[in-house]
């Protein structure tokens, strides 16, 4: 990582705590699609989260993220006055890109930032349109549906995908609000696609291959989430075979609790989508892995339940070590793709990815 990166980094961490003259996620909140899928300024913090699951016709699998994050400097400044510097900026876009090659059971990830400044990054505040370093995000109507290419490219791996909802967004939490605390501004705006349709092209070490999936996104914005005494998160995306998806977050207290606003959701097979709150679900690790970057200690394989579900899920990481590693000093956590079986009998029920943060520092948004 270059060294304007790191301070990038630093930065991001910092304006962390700059919330003030930001809105904050209220209810009751109504979306408006497609306008909701671009940047809202009014906003501190906002990302566009992939995950997803691919295949190629050699049967080489891969999973990947993709994720760009918005972070507010300062409320309502995108314009420069006169005189102002043109390398002043008021929003930092930083993005993270990883694959996992489940196949050759391999692990690459890399991250960029870019300032508004020079043209190096932003986000439409009208239409989806989301760029960093090179690496974007954009979304049309094509025939009547809506439709997403997301690129990524670094040294010798590349993702440069179409993506296409098979379902209408799901609205997480009650009232058009995510609670993440306590507090009336614990609380950000979350929907996602729980199901594309993926195809395109993905190059590991190099070698270019031409794949089809399934991904996942989250698109969330908020300014005021969590709080001092919460650690990290623990977040689950599950994509059943039966085309019915489960979305479960557990935040973290520094005291080892769980914080009661910790919830998720349950989409059916035609979207509907059914809140799943703390008491509704369990969440239990099986094992635990130590990373030999950080020597942190993660849980590795869950047992799940959830209220809709007529059987136990064990969730088995496709490759051990998913850390992306911030050396900067910045946030380092787990993201990785995970199989999906019946608890019970073994069989094969699905697949996903799973999200560890705060196992290596506290994480603070």
């Amino acid at each position: 990582m270059s060294s304007f990166a790191a301070l990038g980094f630093a930065l991001v961490l910092a304006a962390t705590n700059l919330a003030s003259g930001f809105a904050i996620a209220r209810a009751p909140y109504a979306y408006a699609f497609p306008r909701d899928h671009a940047a809202h300024d009014r906003y501190r913090t906002e990302w566009w989260y992939f995950t997803g699951h691919v295949k190629a016709k050699d049967g080489h699998t891969f999973g990947y993220e993709l994720t760009f994050f918005r972070v507010g400097l300062e409320p309502h400044a995108r314009h420069l006055m006169p005189g102002q510097s043109r390398w002043r900026a008021s929003e930092l876009y930083p993005a993270h890109f990883a694959i996992t090659d489940e196949t050759a059971h391999s692990f690459v990830y890399s991250r960029t930032l870019a300032r508004e400044a020079l043209g190096q990054g932003g986000a439409s505040q009208s239409v989806l349109d989301v760029r960093a370093n090179g690496w974007r995000l954009t979304g049309r109507k094509s025939g009547g549906r809506f439709m997403m290419h997301a690129a990524a490219n670094e040294a010798g791996d590349a993702i440069d995908f179409v993506l296409t909802p098979q379902k209408p967004p799901a609205i997480h939490g009650i009232g058009g609000i995510s609670k993440k605390g306590p507090c009336a501004s614990c609380a950000s705006h979350y929907y996602s696609f729980t199901r594309l349709t993926t195809t395109g092209t993905l190059r590991r070490s190099g070698v270019s291959r031409t794949v089809a999936g399934i991904s996942w996104m989250d698109h969330e914005y908020g300014t005021d989430e969590l709080q001092p005494g919460q650690a990290g998160w623990d977040w689950f995306s599950i994509q059943l075979d039966d085309r019915r998806e489960l979305m479960l977050y557990r935040i973290r207290r520094k005291n080892g609790g769980v914080s009661p606003q910790s919830s998720g959701s349950l989409i059916g097979t035609s979207g509907s989508v059914r809140h799943v709150p703390l008491g509704e679900f369990t969440v239990s690790a099986t094992g635990t892995w130590v990373s030999p970057h950080t020597h942190a200690r993660y849980p590795s394989g869950w047992i799940v339940t959830a209220n809709g579900l007529d059987r136990q899920l064990r969730l088995t990481p496709t490759l051990a070590d998913q850390e992306l590693v911030d050396a900067s000093g910045g946030v380092t956590y787990w993201e990785g793709s995970v199989r999906v079986t019946d608890a019970k009998t073994g069989a094969r029920l699905g697949v996903g990815y799973v999200e560890l943060t705060g196992y290596a520092g506290a994480v603070t948004l």
